[in-house]
């Protein structure tokens, strides 16, 4: 079993999840808020969990999470963890989970509104200490269990990231065996959301010779051995999802350097709850117009791209994600994922100011935004 300590304290093996009592105990949780998602409780991994622990700890379950993580979920939430005197946060589920959770973490020690903690607003220097925190991921996709970011739909309708050291849970529990027999689908919109992690995070223009190479390997462990591919295939490839959990977990050990275009675009589609867009599915239709349109301004960061799909290094890296997608039976297009052409306007003004827009290697406007986007609706 493995024992990592890149970004925080990792337990990382199929069965880990069975510590989860000691590490409550590590970190002097007695009354913790577990934030999940209706979905796992009716499957029974909820109770499965819980019936790990000792009567010693005193749980209380959130299980209200939306797909996409609202302001308004949010302070539900902390009104039941200040209500029974919870005193730490477990995140058990997908990102949206982690989100949440990290969210509340955050409002349990902070007062006002959530949204003067977010980026954009100066909220890096605002975040101290939060609620102690733990993260247990159930999909292999936004590596949230090792990542200082949370993304929440604030009460103004903005899609807008929390970001602190702070936020990076007190210990990841990553167990592979949770993500067994996960449908091909969310398989295939969890993994190539990690992909697009570890893609954006290696383009990017920011130094961190050591963060590129992990997402390298990240990329190479998903696509260049084929693990995604043979995930999505057989659900129960204990291998393949062993590889899938620790590719998602290094995308967000890479993005310690930033994201890119894709993300700001994914961000601004995802804020439209009428739509409840999945948001590694939108990661992975956005991802070839962004390799187009960054193309001549990463230096030889394809030819290193390549090298870890495990395609030649004259390939093309757009092309052969639109024939990863098509092979994974991910749409070709945002049109055929619902998004309208005329709500370009608002998706390139929001994506323009996403913070992720910054460490982008190319530069883009809002009228760049609005081609892309024009260039995504039809693949």
């Amino acid at each position: 079993m493995a024992n990592l300590t890149f970004m925080n304290q990792t337990i990382f093996d199929h069965g880990a999840s069975q510590q989860l009592g000691s590490v409550l105990v590590q970190h002097g949780i007695r009354r913790p808020l577990l934030c999940t998602d209706q979905g796992l409780v009716s499957l029974g991994m909820v109770s499965k969990l819980t019936d790990t622990l000792s009567n010693e700890a005193a749980l209380t379950i959130f299980d209200k999470t939306p797909e996409n993580p609202t302001q308004v979920a949010v302070e539900e939430a902390l009104a039941l963890y200040r209500e029974l005197k919870c005193d730490g946060v477990v995140a058990f589920g997908g990102g949206s989970s982690m989100d949440l959770a990290k969210a509340v973490a955050l409002g349990a020690t902070h007062e006002g509104d959530l949204l003067e903690y977010t980026a954009g607003l100066g909220g890096i220097e605002k975040i101290g200490q939060v609620a102690p925190l733990i993260a247990i991921p159930t999909t292999s996709g936004t590596g949230s269990e090792v990542s200082s970011g949370s993304v929440i739909i604030m009460n103004n309708g903005e899609k807008l990231i929390l970001i602190s050291q702070n936020l990076i849970p007190k210990t990841a529990i990553c167990d592979p065996s949770l993500t067994l027999g996960l449908p091909a689908r969310l398989t295939a919109a969890t993994g190539m959301d990690a992909v697009t992690h570890c893609i954006e995070a290696l383009l990017s223009p920011a130094i961190n010779p050591p963060a590129e190479a992990v997402g390298c390997d990240g990329i190479e462990r998903a696509v260049g051995q084929g693990h995604l591919l043979k995930a999505v295939a057989d659900g129960q490839d204990a291998d393949a999802r062993w590889n899938m959990m620790m590719a998602a977990s290094e995308g967000a050990m890479a993005f310690s350097k930033g994201l890119g275009a894709v993300h700001s675009m994914s961000h601004a589609c995802g804020a439209d709850q009428s739509l409840r867009l999945h948001h590694g599915t939108l990661n992975a239709v956005i991802l070839p117009t962004i390799l187009d349109f960054n193309r001549d301004h990463v230096g030889d960061k394809y030819a290193r791209l390549n090298s870890a799909m495990g395609i030649s290094n004259d390939s093309d890296p757009a092309e052969a994600i639109r024939t990863l997608n098509s092979d994974l039976g991910l749409p070709a297009n945002l049109e055929e994922m619902g998004v309208k052409r005329d709500a370009i306007p608002d998706l390139a003004q929001h994506a323009a100011k996403d913070i992720c827009t910054f460490t982008n290697p190319r530069p883009a406007s809002v009228e760049d935004y609005e081609d892309l986007y024009d260039k995504a609706l039809s693949g």
